[in-house]
């Protein structure tokens, strides 16, 4: 697909890996729509850089994955602000560290939450966003797993279950969407820099570099230079790609 002139919808687009997949899009011509549950003025910001940088147009837009209305409404603010709606990336994520052998930490609260946003949030944008990709008669959809659902590894249980999911729904949209919308999906690493990393054990961060091939974590720019191509592609659907400097092997 032509990149110059899309329009992309990045969720979760003003965290660490966000910001980058923004760069790496507004970087080929693409119309960038900034999502963020939080930070408003962080969001706004990267927006405001994106427009003065690459000369596209961008905006932030607030919503929470986990409200159906809220999600609806979203797409449809960003489809009349930009004219068209080309790629979703499903970057926005939740995590909180919870050891696997602490069954009683893991909470049904706290595993109700992540589902709801790993895994449910991205349900909920593609399918509001399907509509729109096979009028136009064209599509593309990331999503944003992480070698936690390749492994039983990662923050908690929840987390690694909630991305498996995401690995999966990815091959099911494929099958559902095809053929005017690609669907595919990157599954990084450890990544330095991100609100998730924040939230992970000392241990964790060590020893996830530590037992790479390459000793050292996933990169951002790997991770949004895929997603640029992953949108590009005309024949390629349904898969994953793991960018972790040689953990994981599937």
């Amino acid at each position: 697909m032509d990149l110059r002139g899309a329009v992309a919808l990045v969720t979760g687009g003003n965290g660490g890996l966000g910001q980058r997949i923004c760069r790496a899009l507004a970087r080929e011509g693409v119309h960038i729509a900034v999502m963020y549950a939080q930070s408003r003025d962080q969001a706004e910001g990267v927006a405001r850089e994106l427009t003065s940088s690459y000369q596209v147009n961008a905006a932030a837009f607030a919503c929470d994955v986990t409200d159906g209305g809220a999600v609806e409404r979203v797409v449809g603010e960003v489809t009349k602000r930009f004219g068209r709606l080309d790629i979703l990336v499903n970057d926005a994520a939740y995590n909180k560290a919870i050891p696997f052998a602490d069954l009683d930490g893991l909470t049904m609260e706290v595993w109700d939450k992540i589902m709801a946003v790993n895994l449910t949030g991205p349900m909920r944008l593609i399918k509001a966003v399907a509509p729109v990709m096979k009028t136009q008669g064209r599509g593309r959809i990331v999503n944003i797993a992480s070698v936690a659902g390749v492994g039983p590894t990662g923050s908690s249980i929840a987390y690694a279950v909630s991305k498996a999911g995401l690995i999966h729904l990815t091959r099911c949209m494929a099958v559902a969407l095809a053929p005017e919308t690609l669907v595919n999906c990157v599954a990084p690493g450890l990544l330095e820099g991100t609100r998730a990393t924040s939230n992970l054990r000392p241990e964790q961060v060590q020893n996830s570099a530590a037992t790479s091939l390459l000793k050292k974590p996933a990169d951002k720019d790997d991770c949004a230079d895929m997603i640029v191509t992953m949108c590009r592609t005309e024949t390629m659907t349904g898969q994953t790609m793991v960018i972790d400097s040689g953990r994981y092997f599937h």
